[in-house]
């Protein structure tokens, strides 16, 4: 088995998704019902967030959905907003929040580019928060491809994001890894015809991640270890 890049989830994979994603639903919801915590609370169920808590529940949609599918979800339970303004609103919030790497990711992306590894991002987040998430780091200039829901290549779990990296790298599909904490990443890269590595630093489980993957790691701090081991 040889690898020559790697492609990573963004959420809950280069950023730990209990320590990001708690805040950015509170203040998601907060701006949604207007200081109205009872509505909060109430919208924070309809997406699998428990609002008092500042935590998910293993099927929330907020884990693997796309921005426009949380907006729909919320949608019905919104009166006198369009959904593109939850839309809009969810990304600001978004964009808003305070990343927590999941390892201190510029010395371990350094490392996997300085192997001759290319590296590339596929999330389901809008292209623009991601971008920013990334600068917030300032880890933006490691990754040779960006990819969100909205950047014209489809979403997770379908391969588009992803044959979209490879061809962008100029490897073969079957050289990449696909890096995800969710089975809609794993779903992905497998689709894509990838290797699939899953890691722990989102929700799921070992035995959730297990029957997609080649491997799965505590974290992606392990990646080198695993890739000298193949």
């Amino acid at each position: 088995m040889n690898i020559d890049a790697l492609v990573f989830d963004k959420d809950g994979t280069l950023f730990d998704f209990a320590s990001t994603w708690g805040a950015f639903g509170r203040i998601a919801l907060e701006r949604l019902s207007d200081g109205d915590t009872q509505c909060a609370a109430e919208l924070g169920q309809v997406i699998g967030f428990d609002y008092a808590e500042e935590r998910y529940s293993s099927d929330s949609i907020v884990i693997a959905g796309t921005v426009d599918e949380i907006a729909r979800a919320l949608t019905p339970h919104l009166t006198g907003i369009a959904q593109h303004q939850i839309v809009e609103t969810l990304n600001d919030a978004s964009a808003a929040s305070e990343q927590m790497p999941a390892v201190p990711l510029a010395p371990f992306l350094e490392n996997m580019r300085n192997a001759g590894l290319k590296l590339g991002v596929a999330t389901n987040d809008a292209e623009i928060p991601a971008l920013r998430h990334l600068e917030s780091v300032g880890v933006r200039g490691h990754f040779d491809f960006v990819a969100g829901y909205d950047s014209g290549h489809g979403f997770k779990p379908g391969p588009g994001q992803l044959l979209a990296f490879a061809k962008h790298v100029d490897v073969d599909p079957s050289r990449v890894a696909m890096v995800g904490d969710s089975l809609h990443d794993l779903e992905a890269g497998r689709a894509a015809g990838m290797v699939t590595i899953g890691v722990l630093t989102g929700l799921a489980t070992t035995e959730t991640l297990e029957p997609l993957a080649d491997v799965v790691l505590p974290d992606i701090g392990h990646i080198p270890g695993w890739l000298s081991e193949i």
